[in-house]
């Protein structure tokens, strides 16, 4: 049974030295993984795969039963000790963005009766979009959630991540914030939680920082109806 990503337990870790359990033309089986590889409305990491005679960007990562495919930008098969190396910068605003985001979703959620998230993306512009199911919402309340998140923010709350029983975290109301999607039962029974100071805990895969004090302050940019109960909210910096 493969191990817990190294990304969900230490998202400051952006270099890993290991050997491939199995290789194939332009991609590499490695027991550990690094690199989050996209999902939850969170970009995939911008990564790099350096060995004797090369590197090669990493194009995507797939798990089987053994550990992580890593996908490659060509067609070579590397060999002998190799480095993972992720991009700082953009984890680090991935981190950001996903940390704000859950921010937000608490501020809904409480202020909005449990509003459940319908979609969210984080983007490279420094900005990030949550759905929500609120029919006939105050979309002025919405424009108003820019105090709420910076006073978290200023509150420099720690986030912390844990393991919980998916059937146990399924039946406690609020673990699950998705009207669709649930977070996906991990091999051993489990499901990661990601929890912030006492505002926020919910299922999440994601990158996240160490601390809401971390982030930046934001302001909300703009409140949409996408739909008849579906309102959108775009936030930045």
């Amino acid at each position: 049974m493969r191990s817990q990503p190294l990304y969900q337990t230490d998202a400051s870790l952006l270099v890993l030295e290991t050997s491939a359990l199995d290789a194939r033309p332009g991609a590499v089986l490695l027991d550990q993984s690094i690199v989050f590889p996209g999902g939850g409305g969170q970009l995939p990491d911008r990564a790099t795969l350096r060995w004797s005679r090369g590197e090669a960007t990493i194009t995507a990562v797939t798990p089987d039963e053994r550990g992580w495919w890593h996908a490659l930008d060509t067609e070579e098969e590397p060999d002998g000790p190799l480095q993972v190396q992720v991009e700082p910068e953009f984890r680090r605003l991935m981190c950001e963005l996903h940390t704000l985001a859950h921010i937000a979703n608490s501020v809904v959620f409480r202020e909005f009766n449990g509003a459940l998230l319908t979609g969210a993306q984080l983007s490279d512009d420094e900005t990030f979009r949550l759905d929500f199911d609120l029919p006939g919402s105050d979309a002025a309340r919405l424009r108003e959630l820019a105090d709420p998140i910076n006073e978290v923010i200023r509150a420099d709350l720690p986030v912390r991540a844990f393991l919980m029983p998916w059937d146990e975290a399924n039946a406690v109301p609020g673990l699950f914030r998705s009207k669709a999607v649930s977070p996906p039962r991990q091999d051993d029974g489990n499901v990661r939680i990601v929890e912030i100071g006492e505002i926020d805990r919910q299922g999440c895969g994601g990158t996240h920082l160490a601390s809401t004090g971390l982030a930046r302050p934001v302001r909300v940019l703009k409140v949409d109806n996408k739909g008849r109960q579906n309102r959108r909210v775009k936030i930045g910096f």
